[in-house]
């Protein structure tokens, strides 16, 4: 049987939860390690949580640190799950490949919308995806540009080992820069609470982080429907900015670490995505 201890790390924030004695992954080759994006945090400590509870005695590891870390803790084999918010780059795959013998293992565990924040005192219900890249690139600088009061754009984002960051930059920004005065943070949560105390501030991330703030519709261009990052609009395709979240392993499960992720595809799974905010895989 799998032996499992969880360790959750999310915006400076440790939390140990566990059912048998803590072992370092050393002393214990049976351990599974989860390591990675802090849009799926809290999701892969629920995951576990589940599963030791079915599994009296296992012992699961869960940290976060980013997309790009995770990547990196998987091909410098110090994890064994990586969860990923974007997908893996090529140069990424090819160096799995290259150490390792084999391509990574790509398995979509769930699906989210990047949700554009806003303060819930701010009137915008919508914005098109031009608007906000020319926000976050630092074209538009003041709410009276967009329709709103006159008032400085207050920019917050996500620090450049995020997934969130990679993707936003390539879908929203077109592989553009970011403006020099965007303030990242370390972390979903950490950008939400900063716009809800910033009557100014426009910030984004994973639909399951969108509380105490605004969330605004996209619109792909400006003729079409404002659309919000519901389940229907993110696996029908409607909402711009939609995405799969990602569990990397080096090879295709087994064992322990197979029947994890069975788990995490299976109805109680999917049951728990939807519990966090996020959207069924399937």
């Amino acid at each position: 049987m799998l032996r499992v201890r969880i360790g959750i790390y999310a915006v400076g924030i440790l939390a140990v939860v566990g059912l048998a004695q803590c072992v370092g992954r050393s002393a214990r080759q049976d351990a599974l390690s989860i390591k990675g994006s802090d849009t799926m945090v809290l999701l892969g400590q629920r995951w576990a949580e589940r599963y030791m509870a079915a599994h009296p005695g296992s012992i699961i590891q869960v940290t976060g640190g980013g997309s790009g870390t995770g990547i990196a803790a998987l091909i410098n084999g110090t994890t064994d799950i990586c969860q990923s918010s974007r997908p893996m780059k090529d140069k990424e795959r090819n160096q799995i490949q290259e150490r390792f013998g084999m391509p990574p293992h790509e398995i979509v565990v769930a699906k989210d919308g990047i949700t554009i924040y806003v303060h819930e005192a701010n009137p915008m219900r919508e914005l098109t995806i031009a608007q906000i890249k020319s926000v976050y690139s630092g074209e538009i600088t003041n709410w009276s540009q967009l329709g709103g009061a006159v008032a400085r754009i207050s920019i917050y984002g996500r620090e450049n080992s995020s997934g969130t960051y990679e993707y936003f930059k390539q879908h929203v920004l077109d592989g553009g820069d970011f403006a020099p005065g965007v303030l990242t943070l370390p972390g979903t949560a950490a950008v939400v609470n900063a716009v809800a105390q910033d009557p100014n501030g426009i910030g984004y991330g994973g639909a399951a982080y969108a509380k105490g703030v605004r969330e605004v519709g996209v619109k792909k261009t400006d003729a079409g429907p404002a659309v919000m990052p519901t389940e229907d609009a993110v696996k029908g395709g409607s909402y711009p900015i939609a995405r799969d979240l990602y569990f990397y392993t080096r090879k295709a499960p087994e064992a322990g670490m197979k029947e994890f992720v069975e788990f995490a595809l299976s109805d109680s799974g999917q049951a728990v995505v939807a519990e966090v905010g996020y959207f069924p895989a399937q």
